[in-house]
């Protein structure tokens, strides 16, 4: 107990929020480095996993694919790609790259291929080409569930973004492993403490975003009009 009550004393002093090697500057790019990752697996994952969902291709592929690059462990390509990178933020970013791709993937394919075929089947009827089918048709059915493996990947993201401390100054892992070099341990605790708290305040802004988002694409149906006595 007197270890959480040392990190959280360490957390709230002042002194640890300014500088280049404060709280403030390592929660910054530990965003960026997470909004980064999230930004570049989405333009890899949401098209292919769009066109796979549409055509109804290469589907066993996809659960393939994801399942054998969730089994490859992220620090072991982290070393990997620090080896032959050096030193910097593009290793870790490799790295979790692999661990990004596969949740957003896998949520767009899922999504799009849940699609109602009579729905699909009935655009194509009245004229639709495959595009418009795509933007009108699947994408507002897919959006729930696009949105629950973005939110899946963030968080994963985020949380393993510690790993960024391993080849690169950056991040809230600095506080992790500068702890671990000098025995701080209230420093370490502090770090894990800061990204969980991250990683909640991020999932709480997601699941607020995919409500709204299922409310507007699900809007209630009206109540019905009680007849006059």
């Amino acid at each position: 107990m007197s270890l959480l009550l040392d990190a959280l004393a360490w957390i709230a002093d002042p002194a640890h929020w300014t500088g280049g090697a404060g709280i403030g500057r390592r929660l910054v790019e530990h965003l960026g480095v997470t909004g980064a990752v999230v930004a570049l697996a989405a333009l890899v994952a949401l098209p292919v996993g769009v066109a796979i969902g549409h055509t109804r291709r290469f589907g066993g592929l996809v659960t393939l694919t994801t399942g054998a690059a969730r089994a490859v462990p992220t620090l072991g390509v982290l070393t990997l790609a620090g080896l032959w990178l050096g030193i910097g933020v593009v290793a870790p970013i490799i790295a979790l790259l692999v661990l990004a791709i596969p949740p957003m993937l896998a949520g767009a394919y899922s999504g799009v291929a849940s699609a109602d075929p009579s729905t699909v089947d009935a655009a194509r009827a009245i004229g639709l080409t495959e595009t418009q089918i795509v933007i009108r048709v699947e994408l507002p059915a897919a959006a729930p569930i696009i949105m629950a493996g973005l939110r899946s990947t963030v968080l994963q993201v985020v949380a393993t973004a510690t790993l960024a401390a391993y080849t690169a100054d950056a991040g809230l892992g600095r506080f992790l492993y500068a702890g671990l070099k000098t025995r701080d341990y209230p420093q370490m605790l502090a770090g894990a403490l800061l990204v969980v708290l991250l990683a909640l305040v991020l999932d709480a802004a997601l699941a607020l975003g995919q409500r709204r988002l299922d409310r507007r694409l699900r809007p209630e149906a009206p109540a019905p009009e009680r007849n006059a006595l």
